[in-house]
């Protein structure tokens, strides 16, 4: 299995000089640097992929031991483009990924490792909370419908860690080539369900800490939260 992070962004909301994945958090460790100490304890660091965009010779000087692939086109894209070229490049691999500005408890995997071990996509979830701003999902038959930040009546976030098993990787790559420059990743898995009955999971990690961090009142409530 291959670990992608997408770090291409240029994180405006937040107003950083430098990309938001290298956001210094309460104790000195940035974004990043607690996701791969996180990742670590789990996965092996040698399939960790980063998709960098902005400033990205700041991240690959802070970790020049992971690999890295390049959205040249990062201000004009959003992350179906980034996460579309890191598919493209693993497609016969099964693949976990997740957002570069998520902190999260590593613990959270010991529910996540469960579902990758019988390949069951899926999309995280915290059900404990459903901002009106933040990626919500609806559930038929058991799996996820709706996904996106138009939801209506939402059970819950889309907390930013995802996982494609190499069975269902072609159907998300067709939408995802289908997706527009600006679209999130959420709208190919959205498409891929509603158009070719792709059949992804919610997995609860609301009993972990997860938050993604936008704007500064995220940050703040993280440094807390951590």
């Amino acid at each position: 299995m291959k670990i992608i992070i997408l770090a291409a962004g240029i994180g405006s909301r937040l107003g950083n000089p430098f990309p938001k994945p290298l956001t210094p958090l309460k104790g000195g460790k940035s974004i990043m640097e607690r996701q791969i100490d996180n990742l670590s304890t789990h996965f092996s660091v040698h399939d960790i992929t980063v998709v960098v965009g902005f400033k990205k010779d700041l991240i690959m000087e802070r970790f020049p031991d992971l690999t890295y692939i390049y959205n040249q086109f990062f201000d004009a894209t959003n992350t179906s483009k980034s996460l579309l070229k890191a598919l493209k490049k693993y497609q016969q691999e099964d693949v976990l990924w997740l957002n570069g500005d998520v902190i999260f408890d590593a613990e959270l995997f010991s529910v996540l490792k469960k579902e990758i071990s019988v390949e069951n996509s899926f999309v995280s979830v915290n059900t404990s909370r459903v901002a009106e701003e933040e990626v919500k999902y609806t559930l038929k038959n058991g799996f996820i419908d709706e996904l996106s930040k138009q939801v209506k009546e939402g059970l819950g976030e889309a907390v930013g860690i995802n996982y494609i098993s190499k069975r269902d990787m072609p159907v998300l790559l067709k939408h995802l080539e289908k997706c527009r420059d600006n679209d999130y990743f959420e709208r190919g898995i959205e498409t891929a369900i509603q158009e070719d009955g792709l059949k992804i999971k919610a997995v609860d990690i609301s009993d972990f800490r997860c938050m993604e961090v936008d704007f500064e009142e995220d940050l703040a409530a993280a440094n807390k939260m951590f």
